[in-house]
């Protein structure tokens, strides 16, 4: 991974028009990818995940779909909410790829996997059919597809759910794109086969030198592959930082929750925590922060102001008010305290015995 940042997001705003009104689905989404990054966006269903990510290759309804004015997308130095769609077409697959969830409702029924990887090739390089198949087949074999030859003959049925996945990520890199956002594509895979296509995109994001964008609403999942992690609830990204630092520095409650509901080697308890309440109604946001409702360390000033964010390191940051200088101090749940212990200590030992959550105001239980 290098320090090149190849994707810059900054404040994007995305709204749908409805039957009942306005929905505000992003609020304000800033982050930036680095090249050869694999940055994890997390968050429930329903958070905003899926359509920041459509935004970024205007894969929206565009009948219903409202861009605010002040969102940027920045790739190459140009804006991809503004360019105009023919430009966009030669971005969309080519530069910046998709794997969707469910490879059955992507894929044609009705035409053969291989003049399917063949046709998205045709469109955006200027080769001969046979060319395309050959390159087709050659993609086929990378992804792990036994005979691919003999496979690009078969229809998406004749597949298993793991093969049809590994028909799509073939489907997503025919054009070896700089980008590749992975939405949720392990949901509907059993853990074994999970496991394989993790670790396909994680070796061929290496051979292809590739930036990648993982969706996913299970952390398991963003341990095995995440260098960064944003957390996303009700469209707005609530922390980010390295997935060490989520993981074992988390600060914000709603961090906590998500932490604490994953089932580990070490839990003891017979009953996972589950964060109380549901995600907001986007017609009607409350007042001030989104999770204070459900936030069992709300303090006053989150039911009339949303917190901005606040700096942990210079990778970190989360958007909490316990972490202004003026909050109460309060305990985290034992599980995320134990996470913070062996943080600190592996920081201390990294720099030479100094507590690095002293030196970060805000850092863990205050």
């Amino acid at each position: 991974m290098t320090t090149d940042t190849i994707l810059k997001v900054n404040n994007l705003h995305v709204s749908f028009r409805t039957l009942d009104g306005i929905v505000d689905a992003v609020r304000g989404v800033t982050f930036n990818l680095k090249r050869g990054e694999t940055l994890a966006i997390v968050g429930e269903s329903g958070s905003g995940k899926s359509v920041s990510m459509k935004a970024i290759n205007r894969v929206l309804p565009r009948k219903n779909t409202i861009f605010g004015k002040e969102g940027e997308i920045i790739y190459e130095g140009k804006n991809l909410l503004t360019l105009p769609e023919e430009e966009m077409e030669s971005v969309r697959g080519r530069k910046i790829a998709m794997i969707f969830q469910d490879p059955m409702t992507s894929l044609n029924p009705t035409m053969t996997v291989g003049r399917q990887i063949a046709e998205s090739i045709l469109t955006h390089e200027d080769i001969s059919k046979a060319d395309a198949m050959k390159e087709a087949i050659k993609l086929m074999g990378l992804v792990g597809i036994r005979n691919p030859e003999e496979s690009s003959r078969n229809y998406p049925h004749q597949f298993s759910g793991g093969m049809r996945q590994r028909v799509m990520i073939a489907l997503s890199l025919a054009c070896k794109p700089d980008i590749l956002i992975a939405d949720e594509p392990t949901t509907a895979l059993d853990v074994t086969i999970q496991s394989q296509i993790l670790d396909l995109i994680d070796d061929l994001k290496v051979k292809l030198n590739m930036s990648v964008i993982f969706i996913t609403h299970d952390l398991g999942v963003v341990a095995h592959v995440a260098d960064r992690v944003a957390v996303m609830y009700a469209g707005k990204i609530i922390e980010i930082g390295t997935a060490e630092e989520i993981f074992y520095n988390p600060q914000h409650p709603y961090t906590w929750g998500l932490i604490c509901s994953m089932p580990t080697l070490d839990t003891t308890d017979d009953h996972l925590y589950s964060i109380p309440g549901a995600p907001p109604n986007m017609l009607h946001m409350p007042k001030g922060d989104a999770f204070a409702p459900r936030n069992a360390y709300a303090l006053a000033i989150d039911y009339e102001k949303e917190p901005p964010f606040f700096k942990v390191s210079d990778t970190h940051y989360a958007a909490t008010w316990l972490l202004h200088p003026q909050a109460p101090s309060v305990t985290p749940p034992a599980e995320i305290v134990r996470r913070q212990q062996i943080f600190n200590s592996f920081m201390k030992q990294e720099d030479g015995g100094n507590d690095y959550a002293y030196r970060h105001a805000g850092s863990g239980a205050r």
